[in-house]
């Protein structure tokens, strides 16, 4: 193995490069540190400096894919903004829909490694000492954020708010994953923007038209929507 020299920055950097080609090629649990090591030229004891085991090269390459994902969500809903959406409020988050599940269909690999299981509870030190704030915007921030909108334009009724963002995730990512799993299939790009918009449009016009049950709704929450949750209670 041909040693290199990095700077202490830049190392991290490209053991992150190297774990996420490795899943690409093999992936989320078919390499290890070792290997990761070896891409990129250093011994393990050199990646032992940034990453103590390789479940936290995992958690760290996990941040960083949604931190990506979350910045190529607000992309496509910035560039769906504009006079031309008329009276079609629903056109954000339709973008947001679409451009999730064309995310996990190009890069299921990873897609996997981002929501499959052993993702970093609340309370994990691992989880904490990577803050999302070192990955803007979180994928679920920018849901939040757009139902909130719609909410405020008239376009989703305030009752139907909470938990909304569950209901969106849940028909989104049960699409992407029909797909990714070969499950459910379609014939080319085209069709999976067409199919994701009309989960998107069918969920909230139902969420629209839903009655309020006497009992109350089921309330949700992920890792990340508590990490946000105990932030808040801490300011």
């Amino acid at each position: 193995m041909a040693r290199r020299n990095y700077h202490h920055g830049e190392l991290r950097a490209a053991l992150l490069d190297a774990a996420e080609a490795l899943v690409r090629e093999l992936g989320a649990d078919g390499w290890s540190l070792r290997e990761a090591s070896a891409r990129v030229g250093v011994s393990s004891s050199a990646a032992y400096h940034h990453f103590a085991s390789r479940d936290a090269l995992v958690r760290a390459l996990r941040q960083r894919v949604l931190g990506e994902l979350g910045e190529r969500l607000s992309q496509e809903v910035g560039r769906t903004a504009g006079p031309e959406a008329g009276a079609d409020h629903q056109r954000r988050l339709v973008a947001v829909g679409r451009t999730y599940v064309q995310w996990a269909v190009e890069d299921p690999s990873v897609a996997r490694l981002a929501f499959g299981a052993g993702a970093p509870a609340t309370g994990d030190p691992a989880s904490d000492s990577t803050s999302d704030a070192a990955t803007p915007p979180h994928p679920h921030d920018v849901l939040d954020a757009e139902l909130d909108r719609l909410v405020e334009v008239g376009g989703l009724p305030a009752a139907a708010r909470p938990g909304a963002d569950f209901v969106v995730w849940a028909a989104v990512h049960g699409l992407a994953t029909l797909l990714v799993d070969g499950l459910a299939r379609l014939d080319d790009p085209r069709a999976v923007a067409r199919e994701a918009e009309r989960v998107v449009r069918a969920v909230l016009t139902g969420l629209t038209h839903e009655a309020v049950p006497s009992q109350g709704r089921p309330t949700p929450h992920s890792a990340h929507t508590e990490r946000r949750r105990e932030r808040g209670a801490d300011n």
